[in-house]
């Protein structure tokens, strides 16, 4: 069976470029093996960090690119971020060791196209592949279950993929100020102190880059918060 990528009647039948981009060469090496044991991939380079992935993208223009989180310096997530922006028309599928909620949604707005974990073997790394080259937005099976409980949870998960630089407890806290409550309120809800949430509502403020509570309650309704 030949499970190559297919292309449109009329074209040259060509391998994808791939860029990977990982801190562990024995990892790098690893997946170039992998792309080379195809007929449809290729690894055109590798990059140790993101910024050396941002010029290798801008020098080969690569059909796909393998992006790993934790980098030296810029973080996977800003790097897939601006490589995204730059060409839209390069997909991004992260490869990683991180599988909590903030990692996966952060990498999604950022425009991944996928998200896998190191763990998974060949044959579901280049399934993927050849998904995410068709157009599809693919996950990993560990994953995929996270994100079905993100569309089946509530409030904290919503809140974890709208405003990732949030802790737990500071998305907690946003979508009841969302609701309207009081420092006062928050506090007997949660069993804290009115300092305690003083504290966390002036975090709120900060990371979310905004200069008071009702543009912060503002933001959070903008993304679904408070009308549960």
């Amino acid at each position: 069976m030949d499970d190559s990528v297919p292309t449109s009647p009329g074209d040259t039948a060509r391998r994808l470029r791939v860029i990977v981009v990982d801190d562990h060469p024995m990892y790098r090496e690893g997946l170039r093996l992998a792309l080379a044991a195809t007929r449809d991939f290729e690894s055109v380079s590798e990059a140790p960090d993101a910024e050396t992935a941002l010029d290798m993208v801008a020098a080969h223009r690569p059909d796909l690119v393998l992006m790993d989180l934790r980098l030296p310096g810029m973080s996977g997530i800003e790097a897939t971020r601006r490589i995204v922006a730059a060409d839209p028309g390069v997909r991004v599928v992260v490869v990683s060791m991180l599988e909590d909620d903030d990692s996966i949604f952060a990498a999604m707005r950022a425009g991944a196209r996928g998200y896998l974990l190191k763990g998974a073997d060949r044959d579901e790394l280049l399934t993927a592949l050849r998904a995410v080259a068709h157009g599809e937005v693919i996950f990993g099976a560990a994953i995929a279950r996270r994100v079905m409980a993100f569309f089946t949870g509530h409030m904290p998960t919503v809140a974890a993929a709208a405003f990732p630089e949030l802790t737990e407890r500071e998305r907690e806290i946003l979508e009841r100020l969302a609701r309207g409550d009081l420092n006062q309120a928050i506090a007997q809800q949660f069993g804290l102190s009115d300092k305690t949430v003083r504290n966390h509502v002036s975090s709120i403020l900060n990371k979310l880059q905004v200069a008071d509570r009702a543009q912060a309650i503002v933001r959070a309704r903008d993304a679904g918060l408070g009308s549960a």
